[in-house]
């Protein structure tokens, strides 16, 4: 990774690098040298401070998206270090067993908060072996003097980087079967698992995803990121590493989600990675605004038409249809987006058709884990088909396995979906069980995943393996599926779909989206405040009619609908324990926090 970037300096001639932005105010930008510069600055500030050029010297990130969180990944590999990425959603307690299991002496943070959580562990003897916290922003002299009485250096990141000036080491730079970085995914249940991902891991990774677009998209040094989705996950590294590799540039968003359609006017991004969840919001909020009959059937006759063009191969933004109706979405989104990239949960084939359509650019799917680096399938371009996560990527071979207590066979074209290529992981940090669990001895990846291979010779994936359950009459349900289904209801933000052996049916809990609801239920004649309106009996009967309309057009079977729900005001979260830190549903957990709801939607139901 180190000689990717040194790749990108010299294609970019010293070009722009890194950008970031104050409150109304346009971008700022480092050039590929200063960002270079820096990075020796600081890995050479590191070694001052005792660390170790090799792969066996973790250092912690603990920190939003910014430009020092490059500086600072790419001042490890310069030296041969590993990063070790703390997510900003991460509880206390998963931070403090990262720490220990990794043995991270030195934490690079932003704020001085986080600095005192990692503090509190010290005193509390969790972290003995804390040492060190380089902070990126100001602090005030008390941090210092309370690191000092418990053994803990405090030091300013430009402090760091200042003594590294004056102390220059020769980079070290690392092989390609190094260490790049640990990336610790955060289960559902447990403690996270840190998947080892070396430097050949991640190039392998982002080469294939070059093979497959080589020929329509081909990145170049006038590409600009937009950088929003969290730099602790793999996802985000990749295609950042895309950019880099090709001298483009990345802009780092202010921090604020609602405040992105601000950067990104202010940025005019040309790559545009995002999760389903942020394009289900962007198609709720577009026909939210047609507010009328006709404007909805003008809305859905334009966009038919383009999605005509797609299907033919035609992908532009600048027909009739872009001029009367899409434009201000593109704009939107800085009217520059050639590529949109989506990952990390299932997209709708809705969504997805509609906004190939509205935005004129191409979108892209991709289906992975952290353990094959991020990606393993990818869109065909020109396969602008939806309900699937596209064909495999020529970095690596997938099969599928028969899953026989689940009745998926391989003779189907179904079962568990297994990955093997260099983009796959060495392993779970000290936890041979869980990796013995994952890599068998052949170095295939079990991903735990159901897929089915169409005939197209792409993947459609249906579940999680241990999501699957099979209900009393003895069909077996697939609630993820089901969910991403239901989502695509108007006024529906969340959804948790229930079953277990022992029931029938199925039921569900809808969390509604605050924004869209009161203007939904009042074309339904139905008034009140957001609260009020949660408990309303006639609006939970139209949201569950909708929600079964969408499944009976999804082709669900009538044992795959919910019979009944319940209304909940409050979104899950990582704060209130129902959300991942990656942002999925915590199953259990919801299981447990829904119990009495769940009984008395089925008392009812029966």
């Amino acid at each position: 990774m180190y000689e990717v970037f040194r790749r990108g300096l010299s294609i970019s001639g010293n070009g722009p690098c890194l950008g970031f932005r104050n409150p109304k105010k346009p971008y700022q930008w480092l050039s590929y040298q200063e960002v270079a510069d820096r990075a020796e600055f600081l890995g050479s500030g590191l070694l001052q401070h005792n660390c170790k050029p090799c792969t066996d010297q973790f250092i912690g990130i603990f920190a939003q998206n910014r430009p020092e969180w490059i500086i600072t990944e790419l001042a490890c590999y310069t030296y041969s270090m590993v990063v070790v990425p703390l997510y900003d959603t991460l509880g206390p307690g998963a931070v403090r067993y990262i720490i220990d299991t990794a043995d991270i002496s030195t934490v690079i943070v932003d704020k001085p908060q986080k600095a005192m959580v990692l503090l509190e562990h010290v005193e509390r003897k969790e972290t003995p072996g804390l040492k060190l916290i380089i902070l990126m922003e100001p602090f005030e002299e008390a941090l210092k003097d309370r690191g000092q009485d418990c053994g803990v250096v405090i030091k300013s990141m430009q402090a760091v980087e200042d003594c590294g000036q004056r102390n220059h080491h020769v980079p070290v730079p690392p092989k390609p079967s190094d260490l790049s970085i640990v990336c610790f995914t955060s289960g559902t249940t447990g403690n996270p698992k840190g998947a080892m991902l070396t430097h050949g891991n991640v190039v392998a990774d982002f080469s294939g995803f070059l093979k497959v677009t080589e020929k329509v998209i081909f990145p170049r040094q006038d590409d600009v990121l937009i950088s929003f989705l969290p730099l602790a996950h793999m996802f985000e590294r990749v295609i950042q590493s895309v950019v880099y590799c090709h001298g483009g540039r990345v802009g780092f968003f202010q921090g604020d989600i609602r405040l992105l359609s601000d950067d990104m006017k202010a940025l005019c991004p040309t790559i545009f990675p995002v999760v389903p969840r942020l394009l289900n919001r962007m198609y709720d909020k577009i026909f939210s605004q047609a507010d009328t009959s006709l404007k909805r059937w003008l809305l859905e006759f334009a966009a038919k038409r383009k999605q005509a063009e797609v299907q033919s191969g035609i992908i532009r933004n600048d027909s009739i249809w872009d001029e009367l109706f899409f434009h201000k979405i593109q704009a939107s989104l800085g009217g520059c987006v050639r590529m949109i990239v989506t990952g990390a949960a299932p997209a709708s084939p809705t969504v997805l058709g509609f906004l190939r359509a509205a935005l004129g650019c191409q979108v892209y799917e991709g289906y992975g884990q952290t353990e094959c680096t991020a990606g393993c399938t990818f869109t065909t371009p020109g396969d602008w088909t939806s309900g699937h996560v596209g064909a495999p990527l020529p970095c690596n071979h997938i099969k599928l396995v028969d899953v026989k207590e689940l009745n998926y066979w391989t003779s189907k074209g179904e079962g568990e979906i297994c990955v093997r290529g260099p983009n796959v992981f060495k392993g779970y940090l000290k936890d041979p069980e869980r990796t013995k669990e994952a890599l068998d001895d052949d170095g295939w990846l079990h991903t735990g995943d159901i897929g089915k291979w169409l005939p197209a010779g792409t993947l459609k994936i249906i579940d999680r393996k241990k999501h699957i359950f099979k209900l009393a009459q003895g069909e077996y349900i697939a609630p993820e599926m089901i969910e991403n289904i239901y989502i695509r209801s108007e006024p529906v933000a969340q959804m948790y779909v229930h079953g277990d052996s022992l029931k029938a049916f199925l039921v569900g809990i809808v969390v509604p989206d605050p924004e869209v609801m009161p203007s939904w239920a009042q074309k339904r004649g139905i008034e009140g405040t957001y609260a009020e309106l949660c408990t309303n009996k006639e609006l939970r009967k139209a949201i569950l009619e909708d929600m079964v309309r969408l499944g009976k057009e999804s082709g669900l079977h009538s044992f795959e609908q919910v019979k009944a729900i319940h209304i909940h005001s409050d979104m899950f979260s990582v704060q209130n324990g129902l959300l991942t830190p990656t942002l999925k549903a915590k199953r259990p957990e919801l299981r447990e926090y829904f119990k009495k709801q769940i009984e008395e939607l089925y008392s009812i139901s029966m």
